[in-house]
């Protein structure tokens, strides 16, 4: 218990009483004159800022039903002695244990001391303090509502650190979970506003250094929007920007700093790299303290893991721009089509979205199966070009393209050459078990090679080759139809069937000559 001596106001500067909540009181007992001199008492009282209201039940089953949920009250006057001569101290295990509400401060108050001594109840059950109801004084009274409510506000801003805490860790986790720079950033604008759990608008850019502007300009550059500022376009410039938005960045990026004002928050973050991420965020009513510094953490945070991905988009590039050359100097000697490996890749990024592959191996999948014929390096141009059948031996030496290719690709350890690799090896096994090299059969094919099996039928059929003309679409199509379940996989072949519409538009875009 508190002494009457230790009446004081509080430590902090309160905001005007008039513009703040109430903390919600609960008065249960079952005097009717009770009720009237607590609340007489104390109707001018103000702790940090912030009147009090009170809320009345006149028994513990009445109680029971009013506090539907916790979390309703920041303080309970509660009686012992109701409908039963225990009815106060059920009503506190029922609030405690069946509602879980460990956080309301809950003061008994009795007018019979005998019934419930104070040492055994303070024992015995989790009150946060014990009354006599002769102590209605504004004194008496004043500190029980100081060290209640004092209690109690330091209790909601815990939960609330707690609460940032795990919506700090969830929202990276969501940031962290996108897989290219679009989704990463609208993911940050998302996990923002989740993170403080408020409505939240927002814009987020970044501005290259001049080392990583080879691939992007050196100017600040939006990268998402939330539904307020839909009306930017991406990759919009600085100064397109609505004005608040423009003079917050200029400001960041002048002091390289983060920047706020009552409602909006702007985040800066310089990589070491030199990058610069930019976050505005602006909020229907005023941020508190640790809420913006809980803000620019979770700022910073996303800038190392957007510098990252930054650098792993930057690698996926160089890895695909030089697949794709790799793919054009082979595809340049042989007696392929232009453009035959792109289509390739298309092909079987589309029939890989059709089984519901993740998006990140449908990726990967466009990028290794241009390389299925990557073994042509190792044929003798005599024997890749000849305009007419190969005999026995040219058959063999040509075959072997598989196992060429395989050994050329196998030794990286990078996930899309080791996945180009086998899709090298088994393109050409069939399955029904007669392919080459190695006679596998069914689902023992790998699913990346019976697609681009397939996708590589399909392109081949529809391109003119120096020793016949270019057969349609449809009748490749009838081909795979009639290789169903011999050739190709049944199920697969019929997914290809269902797209005819996506390969004409394909074969509009990108003809075979």
């Amino acid at each position: 218990m508190v002494d009457d001596a230790m009446l004081f106001d509080d430590d902090e500067t309160p905001a005007p009483a008039a513009s703040l909540p109430p903390w919600e009181i609960l008065v249960v007992d079952d005097e009717q004159a009770v009720h009237q001199v607590t609340e007489l008492v104390m109707s001018d009282f103000e702790f940090d800022g912030r009147r009090v209201h009170f809320s009345h039940c006149y028994s513990g089953s009445e109680a029971r039903a009013h506090l539907a949920r916790p979390g309703q009250f920041a303080l309970i006057l509660l009686d012992v002695v109701m409908e039963s001569e225990h009815a106060g101290l059920e009503l506190v295990r029922y609030i405690r244990e069946e509602l879980g509400d460990r956080n309301v401060r809950i003061v008994l108050r009795t007018g019979q001391p005998g019934q419930a001594p104070q040492a055994l109840v303070l024992k015995t059950y989790d009150i946060n303090d014990y009354r006599e109801k002769t102590e209605l004084t504004h004194a008496k009274l004043s500190t029980v509502f100081y060290s209640g409510l004092r209690a109690y506000r330091d209790l909601m801003r815990l939960e609330r650190a707690r609460l940032g805490l795990r919506r700090s860790i969830d929202a990276i986790t969501h940031v962290c979970d996108s897989d290219n720079l679009r989704h990463f950033c609208s993911a940050v604008l998302e996990q923002a506003s989740a993170l403080l759990g408020r409505q939240a608008e927002g814009v987020c850019a970044s501005r290259m250094n001049a080392y990583a502007a080879a691939r992007q300009p050196s100017r600040l550059q939006v990268l998402a929007v939330t539904t307020a500022y839909a009306d930017l376009a991406l990759e919009e410039t600085l100064d397109h920007l609505p004005a608040q938005v423009r003079d917050a960045f200029l400001r960041c990026m002048a002091e390289q700093a983060d920047h706020y004002g009552p409602r909006y928050y702007a985040c800066y973050y310089r990589t070491r790299d030199g990058n610069e991420s930019l976050l505005y965020m602006s909020f229907s009513e005023a941020l508190e303290t640790e809420e913006r510094e809980l803000l620019g953490l979770f700022s910073a945070n996303v800038a190392i893991t957007y510098e990252r991905l930054l650098a792993r988009e930057e690698l996926e590039a160089t890895q695909e721009a030089i697949i794709h050359i790799l793919g054009q100097a082979l595809e340049s000697r042989s007696a392929a089509s232009g453009g035959h490996v792109e289509r390739v890749g298309e092909i079987a990024a589309m029939l890989g979205a059709a089984v519901d592959m993740p998006e990140d191996a449908v990726r990967q999948l466009r990028q290794a199966a241009p390389l299925h014929d990557i073994g042509h390096a190792g044929i003798p141009d005599e024997i890749l070009n000849l305009p007419g059948p190969l005999d026995a031996a040219q058959r063999t030496r040509m075959q072997g393209h598989s196992d060429i290719g395989w050994h050329m690709l196998s030794s990286s350890t990078q996930p899309v050459l080791q996945l180009a690799a086998r899709i090298a090896h088994e393109h050409h096994e069939r399955w029904d078990g007669a392919g080459y090299p190695q006679g596998l059969q069914g689902a023992d094919i790998s699913l990346a090679a019976r697609i681009t099996a397939l996708a590589d039928f399909v392109d081949a059929m529809v391109s003119p080759r120096s020793y016949r003309p270019a057969h349609t679409l449809q009748h490749a199509l009838d081909e795979v139809r009639e290789g169903s379940g011999s050739r190709f996989d049944p199920a697969l072949a019929s997914l290809l069937l269902q797209h005819k519409d996506d390969l004409q538009d394909l074969y509009r875009r990108h003809p075979p000559h």
